[in-house]
């Protein structure tokens, strides 16, 4: 029986591309860049460079710089991902990443594999610029979903602070200190952009519009209402906090609802194009017999077209808007 490995290889290649972006961010920014670091990114910029002026117009350039290159083209797809991933990279180096990861994809697929040159230079596109959007997403989610997970235990933070006298101001700062990234960068910044006269409401809202966060909207709306017609903030954030995280518990239970019907999408939907892989790896001439046929091509357009109207129908199943 003829084995192919070539398939297996170009997963290899591709995933070896994912696993490269990452290793390159960390490399270049340290440890502190990741969502996994206790101590936030702002307090380790300020621990190295204690001019807090020049750390705040860094962080301020990282969170607005992928919105302001959405005009770029081609990069628009990934502008608004890496903006509420907050990718410290430039989109000028994230381009520069894509292209150096491209070559590499090249020469690995030119020493692993024996596949013609045009081929190699489309899956060698293909893997640098899919490898830097698939680890975008993938830290978009992450950070979006950390986020959310923070921000009823930051609120009550800011009441708990407010109710033995601090300004809402200081509360924030306090957030900035004591919770990890992402809130506590973000915070952070909002904080230092109060000192330098910021109004906060103001530096709220434009926090929610960047995340597109309907929660972080709330937070915004409260303080504003607080500002304009007085009230006892304390009380409201209360309210507030109890409101954001009965929503997480509600998405929480939604997700855990609709897992099974998630999973059996996932499952009917990469079944085909596992059997197809396992089928090339296996039985590499499985197709010969009708690869010249001129039924073979439309019939291939045809089965890739329901897979694909498949896919969105599933997601569509089991994407509940709450």
């Amino acid at each position: 029986m003829q084995i192919s490995a070539a398939p297996l290889i170009y997963i290899l290649i591709f995933v070896a591309v994912v696993v490269m972006v990452n290793g390159i961010y960390l490399l270049v920014f340290g440890k502190s860049i990741s969502l996994n670091s206790r101590v936030s990114r702002r307090l380790a910029l300020l621990e190295k460079n204690a001019n807090r002026e020049q750390v705040l117009e860094q962080l301020r350039k990282e969170m607005n710089q992928h919105l302001n290159a959405k005009n770029i083209p081609l990069y628009s797809m990934l502008a608004k991902k890496a903006q509420r991933a907050n990718i410290a990279f430039s989109p000028q180096a994230l381009i520069g990443i894509m292209a150096v990861l491209s070559v590499v994809a090249f020469f690995l697929l030119t020493f692993f594999t024996a596949a013609e040159v045009g081929l190699r230079i489309v899956m060698a596109i293909a893997m640098g610029v899919g490898g830097v959007y698939v680890w975008v997403n993938r830290t978009e989610k992450k950070r979006i979903n950390l986020l959310e997970e923070q921000l009823p235990d930051s609120i009550e933070l800011m009441v708990r602070s407010l109710r033995v006298g601090h300004p809402f101001s200081t509360a924030i700062g306090i957030v900035a200190k004591e919770i990890p990234d992402p809130l506590g960068t973000e915070f952070g910044v909002i904080s230092d952009e109060a000192a330098y006269g910021r109004d906060v409401s103001e530096a709220l809202k434009a926090f929610a519009e960047r995340m597109d966060s309907q929660d972080l909207r709330f937070l915004a709306v409260a303080v504003a209402i607080q500002q304009q017609s007085g009230g006892n903030l304390a009380e409201i954030l209360e309210g507030l906090s109890k409101v954001v995280r009965a929503r997480f518990k509600l998405f929480r239970r939604i997700r855990a609802i609709t897992a099974e019907a998630k999973w059996s999408g996932m499952f009917l939907s990469g079944f085909p194009i596992v059997a197809l892989l396992m089928i090339n790896v296996i039985k590499p001439d499985y197709y010969d017999g009708v690869r010249e046929t001129s039924a073979f091509v439309p019939a291939a357009l045809f089965v890739v077209t329901f897979l694909i109207i498949n896919i969105i129908y599933m997601k569509m199943m089991t994407n509940i808007k709450v």
